[in-house]
Formats: C-alpha cells, sequence, structure tokens
C-alpha cells in the first residue's frame, strides 16, 4: 500500500512539473482556489467536474487544493461543514452536477442551518446544446442548477465565460465568510472547464477583496444594555453561536464576571467554559424562570430558548418575557429566506442589537464597568451561582459513579470513562456530547474543544463532519473524537472508508443504542397521549434483528475495530487500544459500546 502511494505521488509530481501556466480554463480555476488558500476538495468523482478533476491532479499537482476521495456527495459536503467549524475557513465540496447536488442537498441544508461557510462546486453538461452528448448529458442539465438550492444557500453563480470566473469566485468567497456565514455555489459548464483558455484572467488578490470588518452595534442600544444587566436583581446570559470566533470566549467569560450572571451554554458552539463557577448550563429552566433580565448573545430561537413550552399544545409560556427584559444582540436575522422557516418563532425583545458579537461583547462589558451598580449584590449573587453551580458538577460525578455497574452501559459512565482516558490529551470533541454528559462530566475549557451540534438536524452528519474537522486537524497532534451515533452512521458509512484511504486519525465511541431514539421517544409520547401499547414504541424505531457489529465494519475498511462492548469493565481497555492506535499508528479507530435507549 505504501509502494503504491509513493508510485502515485511520484506520477503526479511528474505531471505538476510538466504544467507551470494555465492551459485550460480549469487550470485558471485551480489557480483562482490555491490563491484563495482554499487546501482540500471533496468530491464523489463526476464527469461533469472532470476538467477541474483532472487539473487539480496534474496541473495543481494534488496540491492546494488536495483531492479528498468520497464515497457519497453528503459526505463531502459534511467534511466541509466540519472543517470550517474546525478552522473557521471554507473547504471546497465538488457536486457532479443534477444527480450529485441532489445527492448533497441534506448536507448543504446543514451547513445552511449551522451557518458555517461551504464553498460548493459544481459541473454542469455544456450549456449549448449543440455540445452535449447524447442522452447523459442532457439529463445532467438544468437551467439553472443553483435553483435546485437556492432556498438554503447565501449565494449561487454559473459563470458564463472564463473571464468571469475570477469575481465569481471572488463574491462567493466573500459572501460564504461575510457573518452569518453560510454555504454558496457557483457551477461551472463543462465547456468553460475543459476548452483551452483564449485570454488568462488576471490572478486577483483575494486579499483585498476579503470580508467586510464585522457589525459594530449601536452605541446607545449597548448602553442601554449595560444599564440594564448592571441594575438587575436576577440577570442571565445565554450564548449559542459565540464560540465561534474563539477570542469571544474570552470575552464572554469577562462579560460575566462583570456583570455578575450565570451563563447558560446552548452548544452549538463551545461557548463558555464548564468549570467557570458563573456555569449554569444544565440549569437552564429554573435559571431562566428567576430572571428579571435576559440577554440572548447569537441565540437563533429567542422564543423557545426563554419560555417553557407546555407538552401537550407545543405551545411556549409567555411568562418569562412578561416579567423580564430582554436583549438580543445577534446578526441572525440578516439571513433570512421563505422556503425553511428555520428563522424561529418571532419574540418580544427590548433592546434588540443588530451586531456580531466577537465586537459587541467586549463593547458592552466596558459599557457595563462605566455603570454604577450595587457591588455586595453582584458578590453575593456570584457566591449563589458558584454553590449551585459546584452542586450540579458534584450531582453529576455521583451520578455517573452510580451508573458504573448498570447494563446496558450508561450513557453517563461512558462519557466518564471516555474522560478518564483523554484528560491529558490536547483532544477536541468533534462531533456528539452522550445526550449532555460530555459537558457535564469533561472539563470543556478551551475555545473550539467542542465544535458544536449540526445545526440542520439531518441524521448522517456525523462521521462525514468528524472526518472533515479530524482533516483539519492532522498533523496537529489534536486527539480528534467522534461520539458517533448508530442511526447516523448507518446513513453515510462510506466515511469509514476516507478515514483509512486519506489516513486521517480519528477516534470514533459508537454510542450505540440500536435504536432511533428521537422517533421511539416520540413514539412512546404519542402512545401515552392516545392511551395506547407503549410496548410497541420499538416499532419501526429499533435498529435489531440484525443488530449491526460496527466494529466489523470499521475492520472491512481498514481501521481499528473493538467491540461490541457491552460490559463497563471492558470500556477502558478497549478505549486504549483504540487510543494508540489513532496516536501511534495515525489511524482511524472505533470502538463499539453498547449503550442503554437514552
Amino acid at each position: 500500500m505504501t509502494e503504491k502511494r509513493n508510485n502515485q505521488q511520484t506520477n503526479i509530481a511528474r505531471a505538476s512539473a510538466k504544467a507551470t501556466a494555465p492551459v485550460y480554463g480549469s487550470d485558471v480555476i485551480v489557480d483562482l482556489l490555491r490563491a484563495a488558500g482554499i487546501e482540500y476538495a471533496a468530491f464523489n468523482p463526476g464527469a461533469s467536474f472532470r476538467g477541474i478533476h483532472d487539473s487539480m491532479v496534474n496541473y495543481g499537482g494534488n496540491r492546494m487544493p488536495e483531492a479528498i476521495t468520497c464515497t457519497h456527495e453528503e459526505i463531502s459536503v459534511a467534511m466541509a461543514h466540519g472543517y470550517a467549524k474546525a478552522t473557521g475557513r471554507p473547504m471546497v465540496s465538488l457536486l457532479h452536477n443534477v444527480v450529485g447536488l441532489q445527492h448533497a442537498t441534506m448536507a448543504i441544508f446543514n451547513a445552511w442551518c449551522d451557518r458555517v461557510p461551504v464553498l460548493l462546486l459544481g459541473g454542469t453538461g455544456a450549456m449549448d446544446a449543440a455540445s452535449r452528448r447524447p442522452w447523459i448529458e442532457w439529463i445532467h442539465t438544468a437551467l439553472v442548477q443553483g435553483n435546485q438550492i437556492r432556498d438554503y444557500v447565501k449565494w449561487d453563480d454559473q459563470p458564463h465565460t472564463l473571464a468571469s470566473v475570477p469575481e465569481s469566485l471572488l463574491r462567493s468567497m466573500r459572501i460564504a465568510t461575510t457573518e452569518p456565514a453560510g454555504p454558496v455555489y457557483v457551477c461551472f459548464d463543462s465547456e468553460l472547464q475543459e476548452n483551452k483558455a483564449e485570454a488568462i484572467p488576471p490572478m486577483p488578490d483575494f486579499r483585498r477583496f476579503r470580508a467586510p470588518a464585522p457589525m459594530q452595534g449601536d452605541e446607545n442600544a449597548l448602553r442601554e444594555a449595560a444599564r440594564l444587566l448592571m441594575s438587575a436583581e436576577r440577570p442571565v446570559l445565554i450564548a449559542e453561536r459565540v464560540g465561534r470566533h474563539p477570542a469571544s470566549v474570552a470575552a464572554l467569560v469577562e462579560l460575566a464576571e462583570t456583570v455578575g450572571a450565570p451563563v447558560l451554554d446552548r452548544n452549538s458552539r463551545f461557548n463558555f467554559p464548564n468549570t467557570h463557577p458563573l456555569d449554569l448550563t444544565g440549569a437552564n429552566r429554573e435559571t431562566v424562570q428567576e430572571a428579571d433580565v435576559v440577554l440572548a448573545l447569537d441565540v437563533q430561537d429567542v422564543l423557545g430558548t426563554v419560555s417553557a413550552t407546555d407538552i401537550a399544545t407545543g405551545r411556549p409560556s409567555m411568562a418569562v418575557f412578561n416579567r423580564a427584559k430582554v436583549i438580543t444582540i445577534s446578526v441572525e436575522h440578516l439571513l433570512t429566506k421563505s422556503w425553511a422557516s428555520d428563522y424561529q418563532a418571532l419574540a418580544p425583545v427590548d433592546v434588540p442589537i443588530t451586531a456580531e458579537t466577537s465586537v459587541a461583547i467586549p463593547r458592552l462589558s466596558a459599557f457595563c464597568r462605566e455603570v454604577s451598580g450595587n457591588k455586595d449584590l453582584r458578590a453575593k449573587r456570584g457566591s449563589e451561582i458558584a454553590a449551585k453551580h459546584a452542586a450540579l458538577r458534584a450531582q453529576w460525578l455521583s451520578r455517573a459513579e452510580a451508573d458504573s455497574t448498570r447494563t446496558p452501559i450508561a450513557a453517563s459512565y461512558l462519557a466518564s470513562e471516555i474522560w478518564r482516558l483523554i484528560r491529558n490529551e490536547d483532544w477536541v470533541l468533534v462531533n456528539g456530547d452522550l445526550n449532555g454528559w460530555c459537558r457535564r462530566i469533561w472539563d470543556w475549557e478551551r475555545p473550539n474543544c467542542y465544535l458544536g451540534r449540526s445545526g440542520g438536524g439531518g441524521v448522517g452528519y456525523g462521521i462525514g463532519a468528524s472526518a472533515g474537522a479530524a482533516l483539519a486537524h492532522r498533523g496537529s497532534g489534536k486527539l480528534c473524537i467522534d461520539i458517533q451515533g448508530d442511526g447516523d452512521l448507518l446513513f453515510t458509512p462510506g466515511a469509514l472508508w476516507t478515514l483509512a484511504h486519506h489516513r486521517i486519525p480519528l477516534l470514533m465511541v459508537m454510542w450505540n443504542n440500536r435504536s432511533y431514539y428521537n422517533s421511539e421517544a416520540h413514539a412512546e409520547r404519542i402512545a401515552r397521549a392516545r392511551s395506547r401499547p407503549v410496548e410497541n414504541k420499538g416499532i419501526g424505531t429499533r435498529i435489531e434483528d440484525p443488530e449491526v457489529d460496527f466494529a466489523s465494519l470499521a475492520r472491512s475498511f481498514g481501521i481499528h475495530g473493538e467491540g461490541p462492548i457491552s460490559e463497563p469493565g471492558a470500556i477502558r481497555p478497549a478505549l486504549e487500544r483504540a487510543l494508540r492506535a489513532v496516536k501511534e499508528e495515525g489511524r482511524a479507530a472505533l470502538v463499539d459500546i453498547r449503550t442503554d435507549a437514552q
């Protein structure tokens, strides 16, 4: 295998040595991607972008961007999604005309809902009908392909000539990375890619077309927010995507300490250290219910976050809104389209501020320090919050220890066993959190130590996004950990091949409850409401008969596989062996843990 790979690299080097200047349209596209700093392009190969594929390998030498082979378009987009969350930079996903774009749509929607910059590049059969091959290039051509996903990308384009390609890519990069970030799509005609370039367009300086400076927020509104926070008796800070900018974590800590307010982390990113005494994540409902001022930072669903929802009717309670002043700081509302209701319900807000939290939070902290408040009240409140924080942590640790002998294995105990293994490593949790138990048990203290949920709720996200994040960290010494759901992996198991083929180190711990549990819980809930047998909740939701042997599946792809593990005492040795494979051999490893349903 090593000899074959070395021969491939030698052939690539020979080919790239011959190509010193762009000849074809696709050569120009590859030069532009390199100038934009694009490291990788993930794709399932397709004829509609064969020009770009050839230019990447034979003109560009498979460097900047490097080809990452995937077995499904949903995996390639999810990899770009995970890479962007790990780095803050876009990665390319190449999509084969109409059919590849349709395969990719779920992953594109996930990236849209998660507000992640992804550069989607497509190819199409010649738009000039006289130049199309019979049958296949006709059914693979659309007018225009961007219509397929226009409602859940920030922008799409299909440049007509090679001269218009630089501006198209410049604009797409700028739009994708301007907050609120999101995926963009650019489609290239096959003839534009494959024809010789009659004139080579000048190479632009991408630095002069970067995203604009962030919005600061209205000063008067920020001062009003500071006045409300510093005069409140029970202020609460809620953060959702603040940590997408790593420096914002320290800024949020400073704001919380200045105000003397508890912080509730919504976990769409890592936003606030769980070891900080002002962290009350996990006591969200009671903390919000007592609040007289609520500051929501980058919160997409303010109404659902601040209110309690009646389980029977599904309607939110307005009690908190009637009692508390609500402040929002976000640019979320600037990315609103009509097709999907990801914009959420409107909430009554007293001080709405359009600003990026990365710059607004430090300014708000400064304004809060200018306000004369009750220092004794803040000190007393801080002590009370710290006591609640300590009690919560102690309760969770005690619960995990009490669950140490349970079978099937409890999520709480599995989280504690993983933590004992990796606590001294330079780790990143790239996906999953065992229903919140990783945040409860582990010490989350560093920006980007947790990359957050999928955003769109689409099953099939986890393994692809984990592979993309691990690719971003490959060679860095960081230990990337994927808490991988069983049902989620079954959507896109081909990502295991990509991990093995591209030597991407990743520690996968299967949270194998043998169920699409969310649907199982819904089945139980509706059966109870209708006075019907809850014993039937597993029909149509359980992944049994046969049960999947994920360790054997991993080994079939050349990945280190352990399990299935059914006894608590067997977890640690299996994890240790898997960790050695990841760290010492630079391989991916999977440990299949049979857990309880929740």
